[in-house]
């Protein structure tokens, strides 16, 4: 019978490392110890409306609420009037006793429930202005004053407002398919964000006394009402944004006469609204794909600055298919614009902002806009709306369809920071970015920030990466979450937690997911995989309204890649990443055996046992191993292993052997409760490299400790994990072998 060479081996180095990482979170319950566990525990039950495929089911359906509106804008008073007609369609299979709209503005009223639900302290040193507004002033009078609700007849509705929602009861119920039209009336004054924060209002400029206004949640709006909860009535607290149906809009804006706007939409009465030349640069930039052309110039802005005129315009603007309308408007505008080619489809990147932006503003908003719209299209779908603007507004940051607002400004010399630079690229890539999430890709940003932040974080990661090599992104990289993955689990919650009940907002709804995502991508299933698997949530979901589950299970069906053990490590736990190199034992070839070896009994196949002869891996610092033994590998020198190649292999087969000289076995551990794929490098004596990657079902039979052999022709000098930094391992002193001094902050 034919001699089989079996390699027995035999601990001769054994280096433990220290562990100095946090305690990973105590776990409970019956999936506990089965990291891998399928989610089933976890996610909704798939059903008609949507598969476990993770898209739209054959019964999905979703609301639509199309508005007309007519507002004014009062700038003498800051105040704000309109009024709006709203067609309600009911489309889902239920029957409906009664409609809910969202009145987000009562968030600033003086009845609001927010400060109340926030605890306080004394501060003991604060400006005299802020003293006085915390101690001294009135509170101003904020929120919505509603003059009127009726019914297409114009008979007046019975409705009832409880904080910052608004339950309009139905005369008769709406039944499925039924479309209902109700009209509402209402002012309210505007705030000075800067002063009193929201997330529109106006900026004072006091040398001048103009304002910017950037006008938001400015009109009455409809929840939305869905398969999973029904009515999303959920009260604004200020966290948590919003949930709106798709819908058409036609609006007419009333301002000044000497105000520039740009809105929501497209705009129907330029002609009206511009000069001729203004037009006829509108006109180039439709044409101009390289770079911006001023349409208003600063020279018109400054101009308009000292007007204050009394006389007044109408804009009109239609959108087709948005979730919600915002508006922007001053008389200290300049407006630039240019064209954007995407496939067979031009859109127009478009800015507005002061003369104080300049020449930030001029030199990269555009420019931002449109780069920001190739790269999301390209990983997406490509941008179905007919422009995207960037409005100049210091101290924001916020997302509408087809506008947003954004700050960075140079100092009063024009001089601007790289690091202020950079922040305005990436806050308008940010919110020019939300135009796909959630404004297209419309998940529920009252229940789950982290679906429209932490998707479009990541995306904006990939924009920056592609915008400039280098780019100095921070949410993306898995370094950066590093120090929020490894502090106190009293402050930390799990990405799946209502927006409202999130310590720190910005990692968890914004940094964590964007790592996470970016390291499904880099590391865990690779970017072909992936980004196919993206896309297809993206377009299942474009116009429609998705929840996680339909994210998750969207991104396994896509690319049968099993992601439980993932998704519920690092979205539904605070588990952390810390991986460590445990033991090191290092082996040698030799025909003789150690003493505890000479008797041991190695199964041989399916009968039986069998005592030998074997080839053994020994001790190299044993002292019955012969030194010369310590030389490579020769099959010659070794009669089992020589029989076995002269009788088993072809004359191609024995060119083709390896000659290993050294045997490593390495013993990895995982402090941390989070899952990851074990990612080594080896250097050698000669200086050279090795990587390995091992996928993260290394560990589903043993969630503690995991085992690789290295046979190796040269000396290994140094094993090192996650080299490169890519899985948010919290703790890198025990991620190398020989241990090395990890140097204090201090030092």
């Amino acid at each position: 019978m034919k001699k089989i060479a079996l390699l027995v081996l035999l601990p001769v180095i054994t280096l433990a490392q220290e562990k100095s990482a946090p305690v990973a979170p105590k776990q409970t319950g019956k999936y506990d110890t089965n990291k891998f566990s399928q989610m089933y525990d976890l996610l909704a039950t798939p059903n008609m409306f949507r598969t476990a495929a993770g898209a739209p089911g054959p019964a999905y359906y979703q609301q639509q609420a199309d508005y007309k509106i007519d507002i004014e804008l009062d700038d003498k008073n800051s105040k704000l009037s309109g009024s709006e007609t709203v067609t309600y369609t009911n489309n889902s299979p239920d029957t409906l006793e009664y409609l809910w709209v969202q009145l987000d503005q009562n968030q600033q009223a003086k009845t609001s429930q927010s400060p109340l639900a926030e605890s306080q302290k004394i501060d003991q040193v604060l400006p005299a202005e802020k003293f006085a507004t915390d101690y001294l002033r009135e509170k101003p009078d904020r929120g919505f004053h509603i003059d009127y609700v009726k019914d297409v007849k114009g008979s007046p509705l019975s409705y009832t407002i409880n904080q910052t929602m608004m339950r309009i009861n139905l005369p008769v119920p709406m039944k499925p398919g039924d479309k209902f039209v109700f009209s509402t009336k209402w002012w309210y004054n505007i705030n000075n964000y800067r002063k009193e924060g929201g997330r529109s209002g106006y900026e004072l400029f006091e040398k001048d006394g103009n304002k910017i206004y950037v006008i938001a949640q400015f009109y009455p709006r409809m929840a939305v009402y869905n398969d999973v909860e029904g009515w999303q009535n959920m009260q604004f607290w200020g966290s948590g944004e919003f949930a709106l149906p798709f819908g058409n809009f036609d609006v007419n804006i009333t301002v000044p006469a000497d105000h520039v706007i740009d809105a929501t939409g497209e705009l129907l009465n330029r002609a009206e609204v511009f000069t001729p030349a203004q037009v006829k640069r509108y006109e180039l930039a439709q044409k101009t794909f390289d770079k911006p052309v001023v349409i208003v110039t600063q020279e018109e802005a400054i101009a308009n600055e000292k007007g204050f005129s009394d006389k007044k315009k109408t804009w009109r603007f239609s959108a087709k298919n948005v979730r919600d309308f915002g508006i922007a408007s001053s008389r200290k505008f300049i407006y630039d614009a240019m064209a954007v080619k995407l496939n067979n489809k031009v859109v127009m990147a478009e800015s507005v902002y002061p003369k104080e932006a300049n020449p930030l503003w001029g030199d990269y908003s555009t420019k931002t806009v449109a780069h920001t719209l190739k790269s999301y299209s390209s990983h997406t779908f490509d941008y179905p709306y007919p422009k995207a603007v960037s409005v100049s507004a210091e101290d924001q940051g916020m997302e509408y369809p087809m506008i947003c607002w954004n700050y960075g400004r140079p100092d009063e010399n024009g001089v601007t920071s790289d690091r202020i630079k950079h922040g305005m690229i990436s806050v308008i890539i940010h919110e020019v970015g939300h135009n796909f999430f959630p404004m297209i890709v419309n998940s529920d940003e009252r229940q789950w920030t982290w679906m429209d932040e932490g998707l479009n974080s990541f995306m904006q990661y990939m924009a920056e990466q592609e915008l400039e090599a280098n780019y100095p992104s921070n949410r993306g990289p898995a370094k950066n979450i590093v120090p929020y993955m490894s502090g106190d689990q009293k402050f930390l919650e799990p990405i799946m937690s209502n927006s409202e009940n999130i310590y720190q907002f910005g990692n968890n709804a914004y940094g964590k997911p964007a790592t996470g995502l970016n390291i499904l991508r880099e590391t865990v299933m690779g970017r072909e995989l992936f980004d196919h698997a993206f896309k297809v949530y993206a377009n299942r979901w474009k116009f429609k309204h998705p929840t996680p589950e339909d994210f998750f299970r969207t991104m396994e069906d896509a690319s049968a890649f099993d992601l439980d053990w993932f998704i519920r490590g690092w979205f539904y736990s605070t588990d952390f990443v810390d991986i460590g190199v445990e033991d090191v034992k290092q082996y040698y070839v030799s025909e003789t055996a150690t003493t505890d070896l000479k008797d041991v009994k190695v199964r041989r196949g399916r009968f039986g046992l069998d005592k030998g002869p074997f080839v053994y891996l020994v001790s190299g610092q044993n002292a019955e191993v012969n030194p010369n033994d310590k030389k490579a590998l020769k099959i010659e020198d070794v009669k089992l292993l020589s029989d076995y190649v002269n009788q088993n292999l072809s004359a191609d087969e024995k060119a083709n052997l390896k000659a290993p000289k050294y045997f490593y076995e390495v013993t990895f551990n995982k402090p941390g409760g989070m899952l990851m794929p074990i990612l080594v490098e080896i250097t050698y004596e000669d200086d050279s490299k090795e990587s390995f990657k091992y996928p993260a079902q290394i560990w589903r039979k043993n969630n503690d400790t995991a085992r690789k052999v290295y046979a190796t022709a040269k000396a290994i000098k140094k094993i090192q994990i996650d080299p490169n930094l890519e899985t948010a391992d919290i703790d890198v002193t025990n991620n190398t072998w020989p241990k090395q001094e990890v140097k204090s902050k201090f030092e």
